[in-house]
């Protein structure tokens, strides 16, 4: 039972949303089938009792305790329930969208042929897109839509001088296509070095000179994604980022979270690609849409925290000595990281607080008291261990990492080839730091352009420091 999909779909709900479907399912309305009430039932206090294992035979026995287990049927039981499920989440969408409603609203009342709703729908229809605060391009794709259906319900006399709403129709069908197109040009730009497919994108240079030509400061979408293209393809004009910061500080409550936090990160991601190319002021700049980003509560969806972002978050402020800013960051926020993350991401971000303060001390304590779920955790808190061993002197648990961390490298298939060989290299090259005759200047040279010239290497800043001290 606590295999199938169903099951799984429930047990990822809080509370509060189980209740809510629990309604729905009781609903006669929306549902009859007094045995999918059962199985629901069954499911949230098998969910609440946190049950593992728990068999499709017991299920059964507690719908019907006088027949024999039925496989087939009881599969079409949990199916039938699921399409419920699914029925569930479509009517919670459409009940969190007004503007859909309003549009609904109007094809309703004109397929059921009630005339004398027309004016009153309408009403509702503008009421509801004037309280909208969504202003995205979904937004106008939606206006348009209920200015089209407002055209084919009012009977426009044009020898009476009625003045249709063609041009509102248009107007908002042209705000969602530039946003659109813009959106998604500005997508491929970002991601254009890993992407092999060719695309054509129609009418671009038009729609880029329509944009030049005319003013659209005051329509958010396309606004922002304007100054978004501008950066990827103009980033020597430092007035372009000022540009859409102050655009992103005008509109970004415009936007849905998921959709916001894509925008907020377009800034982020120039001034990254300006740390990549050597700008001394980036990693500052980096560090100030961070700040403001949690500020204004822009970085958390759902309100839980990526555990990347998190740790990028960390590694940002240490390279700019925050250490107090980042004592109060992990503390404050840890807790809204992604819980199947979070014990793993406030320990290793920890004990990288505790390595840029030189606390070697407290590292080990905290890399070797833990052992990490995640992938990724574990290759990082290695790498640090390796570090610290170094900066530390314990040569004798060093080597014995070397070995271990090379073992795990091997077996762990779920590391990409790529990945391994960057960390082999980190590997490789403080093995040859460590046992290097310091007084040979020769062999110094020889590593340091060996590292220098060696393209994937985990830590590689931190290996040409530490050769740099030995010179």
């Amino acid at each position: 039972m606590t295999n199938t999909k169903i099951y799984i779909a429930l047990s990822k709900l809080n509370t509060t949303d189980l209740n809510r479907f629990k309604k729905f399912v009781y609903s006669p309305y929306f549902n009859i089938n007094e045995t999918l009430q059962k199985l629901l039932s069954k499911s949230v206090a098998l969910i609440k009792a946190n049950k593992q294992d728990y068999s499709k035979e017991k299920t059964w026995q507690s719908l019907f305790p006088d027949e024999s287990f039925d496989d087939k049927r009881f599969r079409k039981i949990c199916s039938d329930l699921l399409k419920l499920f699914e029925k569930f989440l479509i009517q919670e969408a459409f009940e969190q969208n007004p503007l859909h409603q309003a549009n609904y609203l109007i094809k309703a009342v004109s397929g059921k042929k009630q005339e004398r709703l027309y004016n009153t729908t309408m009403n509702t229809a503008r009421r509801l897109s004037a309280r909208e605060l969504n202003r995205s391009a979904s937004y106008y794709y939606y206006q348009y839509q209920i200015e089209k259906n407002y055209y084919q319900l009012t009977d426009f006399d044009a020898k009476r001088g009625d003045r249709s709403n063609v041009e509102e129709i248009t107007n908002n069908l042209d705000r969602f296509y530039l946003a659109e197109k813009l959106k998604y040009y500005c997508n491929l730009l970002s991601r254009q070095k890993i992407i092999t497919h060719d695309y054509e994108f129609l009418f671009l240079d038009e729609i880029i000179e329509h944009i030049k030509k005319y003013d659209y400061t005051d329509i958010a979408p396309i606004s922002i994604y304007y100054y978004i293209y501008l950066t990827l393809t103009n980033e020597d004009d430092p007035t372009i980022i000022e540009k859409l910061k102050a655009l992103i500080d005008k509109h970004i409550d415009k936007f849905p979270p998921a959709e916001a936090i894509d925008i907020f990160f377009s800034a982020i991601n120039y001034w990254i690609r300006k740390l990549n190319q050597g700008n001394q002021n980036a990693l500052k700049q980096i560090l100030i849409l961070f700040k403001e980003g949690l500020h204004r509560n822009l970085l958390h969806v759902n309100g839980e925290l990526d555990p990347f972002l998190f740790k990028n978050i960390v590694v940002v402020a240490l390279r700019q000595d925050e250490f107090d800013w980042v004592e109060s960051f992990i503390h404050q926020y840890g807790s809204t990281v992604y819980e199947e993350y979070r014990e793993n991401a406030t320990s290793y971000n920890l004990a990288t607080l505790h390595f840029y303060k030189k606390d070697y001390r407290k590292v080990i304590q905290l890399l070797q008291t833990i052992e990490y779920d995640d992938v990724n955790y574990n290759l990082d808190a290695k790498s640090m261990l390796l570090a610290t061993y170094y900066e530390t002197d314990e040569f004798d648990a060093l080597d014995s990492l070397f070995g271990s961390f090379r073992t795990y490298l091997t077996r762990n298939k779920k590391i990409p080839e790529a990945r391994r060989k960057n960390y082999s290299n980190l590997i490789k090259f403080t093995k040859k730091l460590s046992r290097l005759n310091t007084n040979d200047k020769v062999a110094l040279s020889k590593l340091k352009t060996e590292i220098t010239e060696t393209n994937g290497i985990v830590s590689k800043r931190w290996l040409l420091e530490k050769v740099g001290e030995l010179e």
